[in-house]
């Protein structure tokens, strides 16, 4: 079933596209460049590099509602960053947001608050990206992707999840679920990269300024703005706290692999599906028409006007699909 959104954003809501920021990719290519670095573990280049990230990160973090308990999980591939946030909904499992490419927990920014109307809230640092998480153990397939996302929830109180994805976070999301679904309740995917269609070559192309952590700091935010639709992006401190991780912050995770469709198919639990009209990542009309025709237990909605930020331009919007796909489960 598809439910469109019509209108896009304007005015007030347009300075919020930053907070999406962390949906944008830098692709293999930066993570080739990476590679030329012996450490086989993701790692901060410099000790500077990681102090102005952290200050980014923190002076986010602190706009955000407070977390009741931050949790250190250890995992065989590293220590997993993980913050839980006391909600006033109802919720019978807790949301995990995963954020996107170059970012962390931060990236939720206000969407945080409507978020927490549904239920509890964990959010993770993604293991191998910049944050607070520690890669100590090379991650080198889908497979071993899906089993440290196993073991984080594995040290998590609750028993199943509602898991949320945002771009790569989708990807992660969705890998875990083609590996085994026995911690999710449900699962969204918030226009994912590598799930319902491939990336195009052009946005691929114009990724390779981005790739490279000596090339000028415009560069890197020309990519991001041209993945969330033009919008600007300097100054704001999500896109800051982006941009650091991306120049500082050297990736050593594999290039994930698109999702088969009979992967997709085989799913059984519910799946919802928000997906950028305008979105770069790629083709829109083909990843609206794959996740319709395969997801057996699938909502599928599309925001036509939205670009790859979908969730910094209509916050409020994302949540309340969330909310009702959430409830509908119980």
């Amino acid at each position: 079933m598809e439910d469109e959104k019509q209108s896009r954003p304007t005015g007030r809501r347009r300075r919020r596209l930053f907070i999406a920021l962390g949906v944008c990719v830098v692709l293999v290519l930066a993570m080739s460049y990476a590679s030329r670095t012996p450490s086989p573990v993701g790692h901060w280049t410099s000790a500077e590099g990681r102090e102005a990230f952290l200050a980014h990160y923190d002076e986010t973090f602190a706009d955000m509602p407070s977390p009741d308990e931050a949790l250190d999980i250890r995992t065989d591939y590293g220590l997993v960053r993980a913050y839980h946030f006391a909600g006033t909904g109802d919720a019978e499992a807790p949301l995990v947001m995963l954020p996107g490419r170059s970012s962390a927990s931060p990236v939720w920014g206000e969407t945080l608050n409507p978020l927490l109307e549904i239920g509890d809230v964990y959010t993770i640092d993604l293991l191998g990206e910049p944050g607070l998480s520690i890669q100590d153990r090379p991650i080198a397939s889908d497979e071993e992707q899906a089993e440290w996302l196993e073991q984080t929830l594995e040290g998590l109180p609750e028993d199943t999840f509602n898991v949320v994805g945002l771009s790569i976070g989708g990807w992660t999301a969705a890998n875990l679920a083609v590996h085994t679904t026995d911690q999710l309740a449900s699962m969204t995917l918030i226009d994912p990269v590598f799930v319902f269609d491939g990336m195009p070559l052009k946005t691929i192309f114009r990724s390779i300024p981005a790739a490279s952590s000596w090339m000028p700091k415009s560069w890197r935010d020309g990519f991001n703005s041209y993945t969330a639709g033009g919008a600007p992006v300097e100054d704001e401190p999500v896109a800051e706290m982006i941009e650091a991780g991306m120049k500082h912050y050297a990736l050593k995770l594999p290039q994930p692999t698109l999702i088969a469709e009979d992967q997709l198919a085989d799913l059984d639990i519910p799946v919802l599906a928000i997906l950028a009209g305008e979105s770069v990542m790629h083709d829109s009309e083909s990843a609206i028409a794959t996740a319709e025709r395969v997801l057996p237990n699938g909502t599928v909605q599309v925001y036509p006007d939205a670009s790859h930020a979908v969730h910094g331009e209509y916050p409020e919007e994302v949540a309340a699909d969330i909310a009702e796909f959430v409830r509908a489960q119980t």
